[in-house]
């Protein structure tokens, strides 16, 4: 489960710190106790203050990265800047191709797919549409599985994880088959063309409210 946080800032000195996936985890002691914090990597020591401002609080965090679970942390903009993705990153993409910033916990499900025009990607030798996927996730449950598909969508280094939406023209909006999800650590484009090779998960539950009824977890992108 996770809350959004309040605007209030979020002040205290740090007792530890680690670098993950383009993050920063800190243990910071406050007025309030020892409160987890992650934020977009950034160059802190142990001993000095730090001043956040709080975005989403989640229980239960599990680090893949790390391989630690946080009871609760709080991911957050150190010193009040935005929070994006980790430096040197490619600009995400929202609506209509802008670059725009983002790349919360809270944030990757936001905003609409970009415009990429007409959609029409042939199959995967010996893999499935996006729809197939979607209409046989019960039997692709937890087996490889072999997509290629336009990237719609990108939101970079949330929770130690890329996530890329892709469509082939397969399923619809109304249906809601049209589009899947893809989580990897590798980078792509907005409009790129991908062959995604990764497992089908159904029902998968990362908390915070994301449930997801199908996922492609841990792909490699080939184009």
């Amino acid at each position: 489960p996770a809350s959004a946080a309040s605007d209030a800032v979020l002040t205290g000195n740090v007792a530890e710190t680690m670098d993950a996936a383009g993050y920063t985890y800190m243990r910071l002691e406050t007025r309030q106790g020892e409160q987890w914090v992650a934020v977009r990597q950034a160059p802190v020591k142990v001993g000095e203050p730090v001043t956040v401002t709080p975005q989403i609080t989640m229980d239960n965090f599990e680090s893949p990265t790390l391989k630690r679970k946080f009871d609760t942390i709080v991911f957050a903009s150190l010193g009040g800047a935005p929070s994006g993705t980790p430096a040197g990153h490619p600009p995400m993409a929202m609506g209509g191709g802008a670059a725009a910033p983002g790349g919360s916990a809270a944030d990757h499900i936001k905003g609409g797919a970009a415009d990429v025009g007409d959609v029409s990607v042939p199959k995967a030798e010996g893999g499935r549409t996006v729809a197939e996927v979607w209409s046989q996730r019960s039997a692709l449950a937890d087996k490889p599985v072999v997509v290629r598909g336009k990237v719609v969508k990108f939101r970079g280094g949330i929770m130690g994880r890329n996530w890329i939406h892709i469509r082939d023209g397969s399923g619809s909006d109304k249906a809601g088959d049209n589009d899947l999800t893809v989580t990897s650590s590798e980078t792509a484009g907005i409009g790129d063309v991908v062959v995604v090779s990764g497992t089908v998960r159904k029902d998968k539950d990362f908390g915070a409210g994301y449930m997801y009824p199908v996922i492609v977890e841990n792909a490699k992108l080939t184009k």
